[in-house]
């Protein structure tokens, strides 16, 4: 049975062969109809990256040098997609594979790679003492109360680093990631900074 022969029967003659519900909506949907309602597209919420650091004890410098990649690699996401997030999610895996969150909330939404590694790194610190005794084998970044980037005034007081942001974004997107990194990443070698490639899926 084709579509026209559908559109050719009688909406009684489908849901007496399909029922009530299934008729309606095949006969409806045969004359181009259809009468549920449309949903919006929720946009993402949320933008985040992780790091599996494997068993054994890493160093503060060594875990320091992830999460300035994992920042790195979010906040550029973020400025590509014209985005700005409001709250910074510090994600860690212990050793016995439980897990723990921290956050803090800015003052206002920020895509810049600078407040946002000051705010993670005030988060990992805090939670200093629990890594030293349980281990870490995972870490994560996410930035949450997203909103559309918004030029927003910048006043004399403030370090404004947007910039700098654009100018690192357009070398690595002209040369590769490999063109410029930070030197806390150097000692990293290729380990850090292949799976920042835009489009990469190392790493989620």
């Amino acid at each position: 049975m084709s579509v026209g022969d559908i559109a050719r029967a009688g909406e009684a003659t489908l849901i007496a062969l399909l029922g009530s519900a299934s008729g309606r909506y095949v006969h409806g949907a045969a004359h181009n109809r259809d009468a549920r309602r449309v949903r919006a597209r929720r946009g993402r919420r949320t933008v985040g990256s992780q790091r599996a650091l494997g068993r054994g004890a890493r160093s503060a410098q060594e875990i320091d040098a992830v999460l300035v990649a994992l920042v790195d690699r979010v906040t550029r996401r973020l400025r590509a997609g014209g985005q700005a997030g409001r709250t910074v999610v510090l994600r860690l895996r212990f050793d016995d594979f439980a897990r723990a969150s921290r956050s803090r909330t800015l003052v206002r939404a920020t895509a810049a790679t600078e407040p946002v590694l000051f705010t993670a790194r005030r988060l990992l610190t805090a939670a200093g003492p629990l890594i030293e005794r349980r281990g870490l084998t995972l870490v994560g970044i996410t930035i949450a109360g997203l909103e559309r980037a918004s030029a927003q005034l910048v006043l004399p007081i403030d370090r404004d680093d947007s910039a700098l942001d654009g100018v690192l974004d357009e070398v690595r997107y002209r040369f590769g990631t490999a063109a410029i990194t930070r030197a806390a990443l150097l000692d990293g070698g290729e380990e850090l900074s292949a799976w920042l490639m835009p489009g990469h899926t190392r790493g989620t």
